[in-house]
């Protein structure tokens, strides 16, 4: 199959805007729905991230999944957590997917198990993520974590994640300064939901050189914002949006709009987004639409 994505690399050398969407693998192997999703994005963003086993919930893996996707022609980006995995599994599904023709990876620590469907599942957590990442690196050279050569070496191109909330944001800058330092090349935040916590988030970032995608998320409805403001979120989402969707006849439509101007009016300020549409994936062409993606 022929690809209808460039690499995310080549998209970050040759766009102003890049555009990455977050699907969720299926709750089970079914995954007609979530590929068809897939072919109504093709030409229209530069990357699809796969999701781990996201907030400790189960899905297939995200090395299956993103197989699926890279022989549809997609540009997947795996995303590949430390909670389920000790280094011979790490290592090795990170083979595994070089040899799948999978080249773009998102590293991250990996939410608790305690906070998904599974709460009795045992925590791993050998690695975190910088460690992660510098074990790709050292696989990217041909050589494994036990300092043995390896028969092939992998070309990956990865990123992480960055907390613009987190407390003491310091802390939080000194972790993506050392993800920088082991070979991160770009990083996807937490979503924003207005400009000026936006522009203090940029001010403080300014002198990182790395690329940065701007988290957006359509929201749905009340319930699901305070879903968020409770379970997920860092900084809870602003008064004044759950004020609109509460008066609005139709919410999930209003979420849309609401997000498509902020990406609007961000587009000259961020090096892309990344739209993380939580339940919204069937919604995502109408988003590109509104948004003039």
């Amino acid at each position: 199959m022929y690809s209808i994505f460039m690499k995310l690399r080549d998209a970050f050398n040759k766009k102003d805007f890049v555009v990455t969407v977050e699907i969720p693998p299926p709750r089970g192997t079914d995954v007609r729905d979530a590929l068809d999703i897939t072919k109504k994005l093709a030409g229209r963003i530069d990357g699809i991230n796969v999701t781990d086993n996201q907030r400790g919930i189960m899905r297939m893996s995200s090395l299956a999944f993103s197989h699926l996707l890279k022989e549809s022609g997609h540009e997947p980006i795996m995303q590949i957590t430390c909670r389920d995995r000790n280094r011979l599994a790490l290592q090795s599904d990170v083979l595994g997917a070089a040899a799948l023709g999978i080249e773009t990876l998102c590293v991250m620590t990996g939410d608790h198990p305690s906070l998904g469907d599974h709460p009795d599942a045992k925590a791993v957590f050998d690695l975190d993520s910088v460690q992660l990442m510098d074990m790709i690196r050292g696989l990217n050279r041909g050589e494994s974590m036990n300092g043995k050569r390896l028969n092939g070496s992998p070309e990956f191109f990865w990123g992480g994640v960055l907390n613009p909330f987190a407390v003491p944001f310091d802390l939080q800058l000194m972790k993506v300064r050392k993800k920088i330092e082991v070979g991160a090349e770009f990083f996807q935040t937490q979503p924003f939901f207005d400009e000026e916590s936006l522009k203090e988030f940029l001010d403080r970032v300014k002198d990182i050189n790395t690329k940065i995608l701007i988290g957006v998320t359509p929201l749905r409805s009340v319930k699901m914002i305070h879903f968020l403001n409770e379970k997920v979120l860092t900084m809870p989402v602003p008064d004044n949006i759950i004020s609109t969707l509460e008066s609005a006849d139709d919410p999930i439509r209003k979420g849309i709009e609401v997000v498509s101007e902020f990406i609007h009016s961000i587009k000259d300020m961020v090096d892309g987004i990344h739209i993380m549409p939580i339940g919204s994936e069937g919604h995502l062409p109408l988003l590109l639409d509104l948004a003039g993606l």
